[in-house]
Parts: C-alpha cells; structure tokens; sequence
C-alpha cells in the first residue's frame, strides 16, 4: 500500500468500513488518514486514537475541524469556494461564514454528485455545459436559485471570472446514451 487516504463514504458505496478495520490499517506507515463521512462522533473517535482524519461532509465539515479534530475536510464546494474553505477550515472557529455557506452546501447536495458542482460550474462559465447521460443538469428553478446563492456569497469568492449566469435548457449538451 503506498501512501493513501482511504475514503469511508457509505452513502455512496452502501458500506461502511468499520472501525476495526481502519485500526488495522491504521497500523501501516503508508496510511495518510481517513475521509470519514459517517459522522463527527466517528471523526473524533479516529482522532482521539491518532488516526488523521478529513471531513467527507461538506455540511459538517467547520464542527468536524473545530469541534471534533478533523484536519480538514475532503470537499465538493471546495470546487467553488476555494478561499472561503480555506478560511472555514484553517483561520479558525467561524460560526458566521459557515451560516453563510450552508445554504450553498445543501444546494450543491441536493442531487447525487457531481450533478449540481457541474451545473454551477457551467454556470459559473468555468466548464463547457456539457453532461453525460444519465447525468443532466439541475432544473431551471435551481439554476436561478444559484444564482441568487452567488450573489448573497458574492460572485467574487468564487472560481472563474466570467459573470453568473442561469442557462437555459437548449444551453446545456447531452451526451450517451443511458443505460
């Protein structure tokens, strides 16, 4: 095993990797830590015994660090917000601007990744509008809710450079076929 992260996510996968695993594994020099997203009371569980440990939830991500010993956190809105997840998770304890991004988080969580990342992301002008199906984007009704998201965050905090803006649906390119 070279040097790895190994990535708990049951919520994707339908298994969680219990603890006496990660224990074992823990036992190798090779191992870098865990992006547990099972809950902070197992974030803290692993740091409490050594283990390094980075947020898998987004939502969760500020409490994880502050609160429960995370080193970080392993991030979708990371993709958006690079500065501002910076600061959440590395200049401190910031109730406030974690407030103020949730609202994001939960709208980037509200279909299966990378659905709503991609969506803002073309959005954003950052990425070609194009998804492979069966993936398609956000509806109409959520796109205009990002934007209204970028504007409360403010559009300079987020990646790109090009002004947001809500695509309609001929915008967007469907590619393969679905299974």
């Amino acid at each position: 095993m070279g040097p790895t992260i190994i990535y708990n996510v049951p919520g994707r996968t339908g298994q969680d990797i219990p603890p006496r695993v990660i224990h074992t594994l823990a036992q190798s020099p090779n191992l870098a830590g865990v992006k547990e997203c099972a809950g902070n009371d197992r974030v803290e569980q692993y740091t409490d015994e050594g283990i390094v440990v980075w947020s898998g939830n987004d939502d969760q991500c500020h409490e994880a660090r502050w609160n429960h010993g995370a080193t970080g956190v392993v991030s979708v809105t990371s993709n958006l917000l690079p500065g501002l997840m910076r600061k959440l998770m590395f200049e401190g304890k910031n109730t406030e601007l974690n407030s103020k991004l949730l609202p994001l988080i939960n709208w980037l969580f509200q279909e299966p990744n990378p659905i709503a990342l991609n969506t803002a992301l073309a959005q954003l002008g950052v990425v070609r509008p194009v998804f492979r199906l069966p993936y398609v984007p956000l509806p109409s009704a959520q796109r205009l809710e990002f934007v209204d998201l970028v504007e409360k965050i403010g559009r300079e905090n987020f990646v790109g450079e090009k002004d947001v803006q809500v695509l309609d649906d001929d915008d967007f390119i469907l590619i393969g076929r679905p299974y």
